[in-house]
């Protein structure tokens, strides 16, 4: 059992005690240093499994992620008002100081994709977009360019936001849609999807998380997809960790741990058919299938010194 003692646990506590004292958590030169000596506390591999920390540090973890989120709620809200000031903002997403991160994280979740849908998607939902929709942007500029992208955000200013980053743009103004609105609202929508986003930070906590995934499994197409993001180690520390068993409804196809400065771990699973003997109400649990689940683990030497596209390799191979 990991408790207050580890070195890794001090160090990651006493930074948390530093951020939680901050009178603001918008950007600055303090909470610039802090969140990244965090990050770059918690990306090396560890031995650290968060789901066994002692009470004192799981509450103290979901605090700091917590903490995390609001964070970087801000740092979005700052560079897309940066953004909007130039005529044409699509033009200048570097500005943003993980733009990188982004490129890389997408390029990685548009790989698997293609491993398991066939078919280029037509329709796709992205749950919890924020102020800089940098995924679908990215997913829609250079790998879906004729998908048309469906952001939902419960914060209207985060909406208002995003809308005026593309509306300068003639192809994806007319392909991104801003639906201001709680996820737990939308029903019968969520048929219209083929692939459904899942942001990291939407359900802060285990039971949120998994409240949303059910409703995700009693309205989301039979067949569609669901792109989850998750985290893995100590990464845990900043991203609520996912749970495969929790994808209750969904044949999960794949897990990915990156090694490289993309924080977030990718789950890809694919809604069931509705078997006869389940209702909407209790779906069935979660399936592996032979050959089609592949669990990377990030501490694995081959992959500590390999790029994306080297592990994506990797993976194939192992299957």
């Amino acid at each position: 059992m990991v408790c207050e003692k580890d070195p890794l646990v001090q160090k990651i506590t006493d930074l948390y005690d530093q951020i939680s004292t901050l009178d603001s958590l918008k950007p600055s030169k303090d909470v610039n240093m802090l969140f990244t000596q965090l990050v770059l506390t918690c990306m090396p591999p560890t031995h650290i499994d968060v789901t066994k920390l002692c009470k004192k540090v799981q509450q103290m973890r979901s605090k700091l992620i917590r903490l995390c989120g609001e964070a970087e709620g801000l740092l979005e809200t700052h560079f897309s008002t940066i953004l909007a000031s130039y005529d044409n903002p699509l033009h200048h997403l570097n500005i943003f100081p993980y733009y990188t991160n982004y490129l890389k994280l997408s390029q990685l979740e548009f790989n698997i994709l293609t491993k398991h849908c066939s078919n280029v998607p037509n329709k796709v939902a992205f749950l919890g977009s924020g102020p800089l929709p940098l995924t679908s942007i990215v997913l829609a500029s250079f790998y879906l360019k004729t998908t048309s992208f469906h952001n939902y955000d419960i914060d209207p200013s985060a909406n208002s936001k995003a809308l005026r980053l593309v509306s300068s743009d003639p192809d994806l103004s007319r392909r991104m849609f801003f639906h201001t609105t709680d996820i737990m609202d939308v029903t019968n929508g969520l048929k219209e999807y083929d692939v459904v986003f899942l942001a990291a930070l939407v359900g802060m906590d285990k039971d949120e998380k998994v409240r949303v995934v059910e409703h995700l499994a009693k309205y989301m197409n039979p067949g569609a997809v669901l792109m989850l993001r998750s985290a893995h180690g100590a990464r845990g520390f900043l991203y609520p960790v996912v749970d495969p068993f929790d994808l209750r409804g969904f044949q999960v196809l794949s897990i990915f741990h990156p090694t490289d400065e993309v924080i977030n771990s990718v789950i890809i699973a694919r809604k069931f058919p509705m078997p006869k003997h389940c209702s909407a109400e209790h779906p069935v649990g979660p399936v592996k299938l032979p050959n089609k689940c592949f669990d990377i683990d990030m501490f694995n030497p081959l992959l500590n010194h390999v790029n994306l596209m080297e592990e994506l390799d990797i993976e194939d191979q192992l299957s």
